[in-house]
């Protein structure tokens, strides 16, 4: 399967080197049926939705209205109401943290989230605590990057009010537990967000399943446009929680005396929605589900193998995240260089990987150092690529240590 044709950016050369791309976990670059979608909407089709009577609107209209469908397939949510579209993960964790968070949790109440989050699953939930006086509870993991699942009862309590944590950690690419993790917090009585921005685009996941309260997760992680995500919630928490954003299209009835709000889900996509995104989104879930998430998980898995190997045989060079179950995120130092030097030396050989904090300063502060490299692979990635990463580490060892 010729996977790379479909993909036009991986053609191109960058400092006159074949492009190199491994940083996959922080967006993934976009198939040409995607391309091809938004070109036709912004050339053939462009017009507000769920506004217009003609034709341009309501065949925009209906393309989003299917695209929201597509998405609650794709996660099998119950009802297609249950999908919110949201500017991405971020936007939906601020949508909870607000919506949800301001109409239940209260001063004294706890929150608990895992010590390896992303920042977009922490900051929310501790300017939540701020606003409220709720107490926000950490769950650890161990130097393999695994959650200390046992620890989790001691933490839930009656003031538990959200238990929130990642499927897949965007640093130390750990699967976690999270079925086991939903069930033991929903034994509790305590609702679960699952943060899916990493997970998603590795392997499928079913909400109803898992059981989780809230799902979020960004297109542009699993090779849709920029700009669209979604928020899922089960109807009970979408209909007991208030709008977090007021404006055009999540109104009933608008007076100076009483607005009323639309049904869901609209009450939660105030203004113009990104509907050329959305549909994009839609595209992307087709162009996966025509590629199977075995040829994926199989692709992806052979290539995490293939690379850890090489990696390992580098002298000096220390992986972080050695789960047993883990996809495609390699996190790394080398030789204690420093990252942003590695990470240039890197460029200048067309290797794009990500250098820093990674977004998780709470987990370099569990390893105690300030930043990793991180390659994060995909399925059109090569064993090839991975060899030109190991080539570049060497050169830049070379380099940086004369």
């Amino acid at each position: 399967m010729d996977i790379r044709s479909h993909f036009p950016i991986l053609q191109q050369q960058i400092r006159s080197q074949p492009l190199v791309y491994l940083d996959n976990a922080a967006t993934t670059q976009k198939p040409q049926c995607v391309i091809d979608t938004v070109n036709q909407l912004y050339t053939t089709l462009n017009a507000n939705i769920h506004r217009g009577v003609h034709y341009l609107a309501e065949e925009c209209t209906a393309r989003y209205e299917a695209a929201r469908g597509t998405v609650q397939r794709f996660i099998n949510a119950q009802q297609n109401y249950e999908i919110i579209f949201t500017a991405g993960t971020t936007a939906g964790i601020n949508l909870v943290a607000n919506s949800f968070g301001n109409t239940f949790v209260h001063a004294g109440d706890e929150i608990i989230v895992s010590e390896m989050e992303h920042h977009s699953n922490l900051v929310p939930w501790q300017m939540l605590c701020e606003r409220t006086g709720a107490v926000l509870r950490m769950l650890p993991f161990d130097d393999m990057g695994e959650l200390d699942v046992e620890k989790l009862p001691a933490l839930l309590s009656k003031k538990t009010k959200l238990l929130c944590v990642a499927a897949v950690s965007n640093v130390l690419g750990t699967v976690n537990p999270v079925a086991k993790i939903i069930a033991m917090a929903h034994s509790a009585g305590v609702p679960v967000l699952l943060d899916g921005a990493q997970g998603l685009q590795h392997s499928a996941a079913d909400v109803q399943q898992l059981d989780c309260d809230f799902f979020v997760f960004s297109g542009h992680k699993i090779y849709a446009p920029t700009g669209i995500g979604v928020l899922y919630a089960k109807e009970k928490w979408l209909a007991a929680m208030p709008p977090y954003q007021g404006g055009g299209d999540m109104v009933k009835t608008v007076s100076f005396a009483q607005t009323t709000y639309a049904d869901l889900p609209y009450k939660f996509e105030a203004g113009t929605a990104n509907y050329v995104s959305a549909i994009g989104l839609g595209a992307a879930i087709e162009f996966l589900q025509t590629l199977g998430w075995d040829y994926i998980g199989e692709r992806e898995q052979q290539l995490l193998r293939y690379a850890t190997q090489q990696l390992q045989g580098i002298e000096g060079l220390q992986l972080f995240g050695t789960a047993a179950h883990k996809v495609g995120i390699l996190s790394f130092l080398l030789h204690h260089l420093h990252p942003l030097d590695v990470g240039q030396i890197l460029d200048q050989q067309g290797i794009a990987v990500r250098t820093g904090t990674l977004c998780a300063e709470p987990v370099m502060q569990h390893f105690g150092i300030a930043g990793m490299l991180r390659a994060s692979l995909a399925f059109y990635n090569t064993e090839h690529e991975v060899d030109a990463l190991v080539k570049g580490l060497l050169l830049a060892k070379k380099m940086l240590r004369a």
